[in-house]
């Protein structure tokens, strides 16, 4: 009977410790669970933390990475406690005492609860992270299209270069524009992970604009030459008929000479000599542009060109101004009284308007007014007391600037109502 009774406290305490150790072993299968959770996690709001850093500002950052290191390193605290939990005891020994047992099962169900607060702790930095995450996910959703289209643009521009070289222009212009994009093109391979998503997406958008303004600078290199060549066709028709005007000049002067006055024409002495120094100049200026057109140094070439059309400009305007003022001249000593009656119908006009709804005219229209009357009264009075030969020139001028009064004094009334 002692023998039988010893047999089954032997066998009571076995069962016991069986129980602790299988009690042990469930709490090591939820502490590992914990653990996985925890680490999948951590990796989730490490994703979470790069790909803020990634897009926010400097200050967003520096403060996401401080307040996930302080977490980290909780994370890290309880790891370490579970890892000592989890090798204090072997639970897989034969001769695993039952205290043991329930030690480790303590143990391991201590860390346990450690590795859900930390994982908890880590949802909510990621919980409110979130509106960072969304906003830079949506940013970064922006930079493989733009990275592509800035390749794209850069494979036009090359493309339409090297189409017009084939067509014989060398465009070096344009080349050393479009060698300048390939340490950018480098900078976008390398990609947002190193340089950054708003540096990445302005480079992007900065290599598209510049590589589309040389395909469209390329595409229209033919017809720039072209336009070029007719310019230069077009001026050379110009300076032809500079000379040919030009020979009328010295007969109207001599003309100007003989019949008026020296006031009458006096301004104009300097043109017989100023028309072949401008035809001579325009016309190397002229040459200047075909060579840089023949370069295809196409700034150089437009601003020889603009340059020859400001020389015909000037030249055209001071033969113009001798022959018109012999027919001018002509004019007003063949019939005076034609200039009078114009400036007085441009005063009448501008004092019957001042008057215009009102018993006194305003008297910001009235002294002009009076002072051009005035002005054009002792220009009639100095050309009947010139005698034979009067200063018709002063006369044209005094009564074109009586008109010009009367015209700023219509102007000012219209522009009051």
């Amino acid at each position: 009977m002692r023998v039988a009774g010893g047999g089954g406290g032997r066998g009571g305490w076995w069962r016991r410790g069986e129980g602790q150790r299988a009690d042990a072993k469930a709490a090591r299968d939820a502490a590992q669970e914990a653990f996985y959770e925890l680490d999948s996690t951590q990796r989730e709001v490490q994703l979470a933390v790069e790909t803020v850093r990634a897009v926010e500002d400097e200050q967003t950052v520096r403060r996401t990475v401080a307040d996930y290191q302080q977490i980290a390193a909780r994370v890290d605290e309880v790891t370490v406690g579970y890892l000592a939990a989890l090798d204090a005891q072997d639970l897989e020994a034969e001769e695993l005492e039952s205290s043991a047992a329930a030690r480790a099962r303590q143990g391991l169900e201590q860390a346990e609860r450690q590795l859900q607060a930390a994982r908890s702790e880590l949802s909510g930095f990621l919980t409110r992270l979130q509106p960072l995450v969304d906003r830079a996910e949506a940013q970064l959703m922006k930079v493989t299209p733009a990275v592509e289209q800035a390749k794209r643009a850069l494979l036009g521009a090359t493309t339409a270069l090297e189409a017009v070289r084939a067509a014989g222009m060398r465009a070096d212009d344009l080349a050393a524009r479009l060698a300048e994009l390939a340490p950018e093109l480098t900078r976008l391979n390398e990609g947002a992970g190193k340089h950054g998503v708003p540096d990445t997406l302005r480079r992007a958008e900065d290599v598209q604009r510049r590589a589309e303004a040389v395909r469209t600078a390329a595409e229209h290199l033919p017809e720039r030459a072209r336009e070029i060549d007719r310019r230069v066709g077009s001026l050379r028709t110009r300076i032809q008929a500079l000379e040919t005007r030009s020979e009328a000049v010295e007969p109207a002067l001599s003309e100007l000479r003989r019949r008026f006055s020296l006031a009458c024409w006096q301004d104009l002495q300097h043109v017989p000599a100023q028309i072949p120094e401008a035809v001579r100049t325009a016309r190397d200026k002229l040459a200047e542009a075909v060579r840089a057109r023949d370069e295809q140094r196409w700034p150089d070439a437009t601003a020889a060109i603009g340059t020859v059309r400001a020389l015909l400009d000037t030249a055209e305007g001071s033969v113009s101004a001798v022959t018109d003022r012999l027919r001018q001249l002509n004019d007003v000593e063949y019939n005076p009284r034609q200039e009078i009656d114009r400036a007085r119908f441009a005063l009448r006009d501008a004092q019957r308007l001042a008057m215009s709804g009102r018993q006194t005219p305003d008297p910001r229209h009235a002294a002009p007014l009076d002072a051009a009357v005035g002005r054009l009264d002792r220009a009639v009075a100095q050309l009947e007391e010139a005698g034979r030969h009067p200063d018709y020139w002063h006369f044209l001028t005094e009564l074109a600037a009586v008109r010009e009064t009367a015209s700023e004094v219509v102007a000012m009334i219209r522009g009051s109502h």
